[in-house]
């Protein structure tokens, strides 16, 4: 079976973040229309469940500056969707924690590839 590499969990990673960050700015607009859409919270910890999965492999071989980026961030998004969760209370956390972990990503992508060649 062929070993996963840091690149794929950092594209997954990078994937993650950016669909629940679209998700997150877009699906408010939609809740406008009358589709009967609400939202549920529990989607938002999928996806932070496979960024934390990604950070997680990630961590282990990534500059202090990176795994520290991508810690803070996953903490940013974990304590939102937790908070909302819990106490049915929407922060904006979530938001910037998205895109520390998509700044993080393509952030240990590059140093990644830079070193790799």
């Amino acid at each position: 079976m062929k070993k996963l590499t840091t690149p794929f969990y950092d594209i997954l990673g990078v994937s993650s973040a950016a669909i629940c960050l679209v998700h997150c700015l877009i699906f408010p607009l939609l809740t406008i229309l009358p589709l009967g859409l609400s939202h549920n919270p529990f989607i938002d910890l999928i996806f932070a469940s496979i960024g934390l999965f990604a950070i997680f492999k990630i961590t282990k071989k990534s500059t202090v500056l990176v795994s520290s980026l991508l810690i803070v961030s996953i903490t940013l998004v974990m304590v939102s969707i937790l908070s909302e969760i819990f106490f049915d209370e929407h922060n904006d956390l979530i938001y910037f924690g998205g895109i520390g972990m998509i700044a993080g990503h393509l952030l240990n992508y590059k140093l990644h590839k830079v070193n790799h060649h």
